[in-house]
This record gives structure tokens, sequence and C-alpha cells, in this order.
């Protein structure tokens, strides 16, 4: 009797998941590929502002300097691009309770991630490899378009079903906290810190690499100045650890390849910006 019990239970556990998977898709933008989104949108608003917050106050963030105003000031360029292009493709319900903020911290990792809602940190690490506004714009525009598509909500909702039985984040936060916030921490990039990380799939890559360049194209940044910057981030790997911001991605050979296909698509859009000047 137990054991039919345990089977009927097991089995509306099953059905329950499947039914959030289907319900739970959402499209990511400039591909408009479906992807799994089972985590509350406010929920994960709220716990970024919470761990970003805590972020910030257990590290050294650098404040009234040149690199500090490099980082504020394109940070703000990509935003105001992202803002554009999504009203154009009347998706701003993607930016639904964004809050944009861009630290510069004092860290050499060779680092920079985004957390949803807007939530920027560039470590002083990548700044000598970024070398121009443009490299910086390739790397924050990278990491915005993963917090833009979403890929760490994909990330934490295949966490959720994975490692947490897919239970509700509300739930997963009250029965498991410390495992909850780890994965989130990793999903979204931070798992450094942590002693664990997610690996972005190339996938989702790939796709934070043109919606990346689309968005440095629309804020000015010439997009061929990433094909440069990936080039020096490819010598500063060789005869070592590969930095944090190269872990998980794919080889430098692939991702330039790859780039110079994206080339013409993003320089479309940089032509325009700069004739609106």
């Amino acid at each position: 009797m137990e054991m039919r019990l345990m089977k009927m239970l097991n089995k509306g556990k099953l059905i329950l998941l499947s039914l959030a998977i289907a319900i739970g898709c959402s499209k990511v933008p400039v591909t408009g590929r479906k992807q799994l989104d089972i985590v509350p949108n406010s929920q994960v608003l709220a716990l970024a502002k919470s761990e970003y917050n805590e972020f910030l106050r257990t590290n050294k963030v650098v404040n009234n300097t040149s690199q500090a105003e490099e980082v504020e000031r394109v940070g703000r360029n990509i935003a105001n691009a992202v803002e554009v292009y999504l009203k154009r493709e009347k998706q701003t319900k993607l930016l639904e309770g964004y809050n944009w903020q861009f630290n510069l911290v004092e860290d050499q990792q060779v680092n920079a991630w985004c957390m949803p809602g807007g939530k920027v940190v560039v470590f002083t690490g990548i700044m000598p490899i970024a070398q121009s506004e443009a490299g910086l714009a390739t790397v924050m525009g990278h990491e915005i378009a993963h917090a833009v598509a979403r890929h760490g909500n994909e990330r934490m909702s295949q966490g959720l079903t994975a490692q947490l039985g897919g239970v509700a984040l509300d739930v997963a936060l009250s029965s498991k906290p410390n495992e909850t916030r780890n994965l989130f921490m990793a999903a979204y990039g931070v798992g450094a810190n942590v002693g664990i990380l997610l690996p972005y799939s190339r996938l989702q890559e790939s796709e934070a690499d043109r919606i990346g360049l689309i968005f440095m194209s629309m804020a000015g940044y010439d997009p061929t100045e990433a094909i440069n910057f990936w080039e020096r981030m490819e010598k500063a790997s060789q005869g070592g650890q590969p930095p944090e911001f190269l872990s998980t991605h794919p080889s430098h050979k692939t991702r330039i390849e790859e780039l110079k296909k994206q080339l013409p698509e993003a320089l479309k859009y940089y032509n325009q910006s700069v004739s609106k000047r």
C-alpha cells in the first residue's frame, strides 16, 4: 500500500513538473529561442538585489576614478541601447523591475557579471585587457545580454529541476536556503565565490555574443573591436590557467570565427547609431 502511494506521489510530482515546464517557457530576444523559465521574476529580482548589495558590502568597490567612471558610462550607454531595442521589438516586459547599477570592484580576477535587474560588476583585473571603451563594451554587452536573455533564469530553472527536485523557488529558499543561494550565485555567473560554477551552454554563449554585439553597436561602439578584445583574451590565457571570464566559454578560435560571421548584422546597427549623431 505504501509503495503504491509513493508511486502515485512521485507520478504526481512528475505531472506537476511537466506542467510547470510546459507553462514556464519564454523567448530569447533577437534569436527567438524558447527556453525553460519556471522561476518567478519578482522573486529572482528580490534575490538579486539582496545578493548584489551583500557582494558590494563585502568587496572593495572602486569609486571616483577614471576607470569607475568608464564602467558607469559604458554601462549606461548599453542600458539605453537595450531599452531602445526592446521597445522597438515590443519586448519591454523583459526589463520589468530593472534598476541598472554598474560597479567596478577591486579584484585581479579577469571577470565580469550581470545579475537580473541590471546589477553589473566589472573586476579591475579585466580592465587592462579591455583597453578601451569599445573593449569594455564588449565585456559588458556580453554579460548584460546574458541577463536580458534570462540565461541565468534558465539555468536556475534547470538547477531547481535537477538538483532540488523541481520545487518552487520560494519553497527551495525556505527549506534549503544555503543550497538555493549557491545555486543562484552559480546560475548567474558569480560561482567562483561559492566554490561551484554552472557553465553557460555553448548555445547560451553564442546567443550572448550575438545579442551583446548588437547592444554595443546600438550604443555607438564599433563591433569590430570585439574581435580585437577576444584576441587579447586569447593571449592572456596562453601558458596558464584561463581567466575566470573564459573558464566556461567556447574556444577562442570558435568564438572569434562566429563573431566574424555576426559582424555584418552588428555593423548595420552601428552604422545607424553613428548616422544619428
